[in-house]
């Protein structure tokens, strides 16, 4: 159930609505949830907070373009089941 909500909260970010994917994630206490927390938070442009959720999720902070990020976590949670 919560890779589909992983999937669900970046297909609605990608699409604009960064309110929405945030309240997805928001409320979910994974190593997933706060990586992509952490994604969410360097599309706001808030690096500070974001560096607190990839503390988080246990992954180093993020440097690479937000596309390229948005695919690695999609590609990484697309196939845990």
């Amino acid at each position: 159930m919560e890779s589909k909500t992983y999937i669900q909260a970046l297909e609605t970010v990608r699409d604009g609505d960064w309110d929405r994917a945030h309240r997805i994630v928001q409320e979910i206490n994974t190593p997933e949830a706060a990586w992509i927390h952490a994604y969410l938070h360097r599309v706001e442009g808030d690096l500070g907070n974001a560096a607190y959720w990839y503390r988080r999720a246990g992954r180093p902070e993020c440097t690479s373009p937000l596309e390229e990020e948005w695919q690695e976590i999609f590609g990484a949670l697309n196939t845990f089941h």
